[in-house]
């Protein structure tokens, strides 16, 4: 059987992967069909860059990605594609269908930002806060002691 997964490369503690079709009994780092695509997580957002065509080409011969390559893959709307195609989409359709999920993709990304940045705000005005009264409390405790 036929999988997509990923293979290390990279240095001692500074990992990249690359994303190949591989057959499963093969090792991790062994041999493989062909190499279609590159995973880099040290990256901030990680990247991920892929050959659409041949991984969709894989798809449809039956091979199954690992749980991180399909997240990987999904990611990028290359799942939804596939599954469109499976489902009999014409062109048009697939076109819209990825257009639409693309710009859902987006505006997803722009309120987990602003998310993070609340968060970021909300712990230092509590940090600051959390400063303020122990100061107080310590020149208090001073002069009794």
């Amino acid at each position: 059987m036929v999988k997509l997964r990923l293979r290390r490369i990279g240095r001692k503690k500074l990992p990249l992967y690359k994303i190949v079709a591989a057959d499963s009994r093969a090792p991790r780092d062994g041999r493989f069909i062909e190499a279609v695509g590159n995973y880099d997580p040290n990256n901030n957002p990680p990247t991920v860059d892929v050959q659409e065509e041949r991984v969709l080409h894989w798809l449809k011969s039956g091979a199954k990605p690992t749980d991180t390559v399909k997240n990987l893959l999904s990611r990028k709307g290359i799942i939804l594609k596939h599954h469109l195609i499976k489902k009999g989409a014409d062109e048009n359709k697939i076109n819209e269908e990825i257009t639409k999920w693309s710009s859902l993709q987006e505006a997803k990304m722009q309120k987990m930002a602003e998310k993070r940045l609340k968060r970021k705000t909300s712990k230092k005005k509590k940090s600051a806060e959390g400063e303020k009264p122990e100061q107080p409390s310590e020149q208090s405790a001073a002069p009794a002691g």
